[in-house]
C-alpha cells in the first residue's frame, strides 16, 4: 500500500536536493565556458565511477560507490563549496557540513535518512574500500577538468604542483593508483609549461 506521507517526504528531499544545482564550484567545465555546479559535479563523478571502477586498487561495490558520489555533496546546499585550494577553515567547514547533513538527510523517511547519512559518514571517514575509491574519484575529476580548461582554478587559486600532489594526488593514489599515474603525467607537464 502506498504511503502518501512517505512520498511527500521523499519529494521534499528531492526538491531540496535540486538546490545543489545552484551551488557553484571553483572548477570550470572542461570547455572552460563557465564554473560547474555541485549537481553537475556529483553526476559527473558518479559517471567516473561507472566507467573507471575496474581501476580501483581494492574490491569495491560499485553501486555503493555511485550512491556515495551522488549524495556526498548535498551538504553544500547549506555549507557551500569549499575548494580544496581555497582559503577556509577546515574545522569550521566540517562543522557546517555536519549540521547540513543532520538537516538534509533527515528530510527523508527514517529508513532512507539512516541509510544515506551512513553512506555520507562513510564517505567522509574514507576508511572502507568503497569510500576510498569514491574519494579518489572526487579528487580526480577536478584535476581532469582543470587540465581540459587550461588550469583554470589552479591559476585562480595560485596552486603549485606540490599542492596538487599533497592535497589531491595522495587521495587519488590511495584508491586508484593507475588513474593517478596517468593523470599525474599530464599535471606535471602542465606545471612545467606554465
Amino acid at each position: 500500500m502506498t504511503n502518501p506521507d512517505r512520498i511527500t517526504a521523499q519529494i521534499a528531499f528531492l526538491t531540496e536536493a535540486d538546490k545543489l544545482k545552484s551551488v557553484l564550484r571553483g572548477t570550470s567545465l572542461c570547455d572552460n565556458s563557465r564554473r560547474e555546479n555541485s549537481g553537475e559535479h556529483s553526476w559527473h563523478i558518479a559517471l567516473y565511477a561507472l566507467i573507471l571502477a575496474e581501476h580501483a586498487i581494492n574490491p569495491i561495490d560499485i553501486n555503493r560507490v555511485i550512491k556515495m558520489l551522488l549524495i556526498h555533496d548535498l551538504v553544500e546546499i547549506d555549507a557551500g563549496d569549499a575548494p580544496i585550494h581555497g582559503n577556509h577553515d577546515p574545522v569550521e567547514q566540517a562543522e557546517k557540513e555536519q549540521r547540513a547533513a543532520d538537516r538534509i538527510y533527515n528530510l527523508l523517511p527514517q529508513d532512507q535518512a539512516s541509510e544515506l547519512r551512513a553512506l555520507w559518514d562513510e564517505f567522509e571517514a574514507s576508511e572502507t574500500n568503497d569510500a576510498v575509491f569514491a574519494k579518489s574519484l572526487d579528487r580526480a575529476q577536478p584535476i581532469v577538468s582543470n587540465l581540459e580548461a587550461g588550469g583554470q582554478s589552479w591559476v585562480d587559486y595560485n596552486v603549485t604542483l606540490e599542492q596538487v600532489n599533497t592535497r589531491v594526488g595522495v587521495k587519488v593514489q590511495r584508491g586508484a593508483p593507475a588513474i593517478w599515474a596517468t593523470i599525474k603525467t599530464r599535471v606535471e607537464a602542465w606545471f612545467t609549461q606554465s
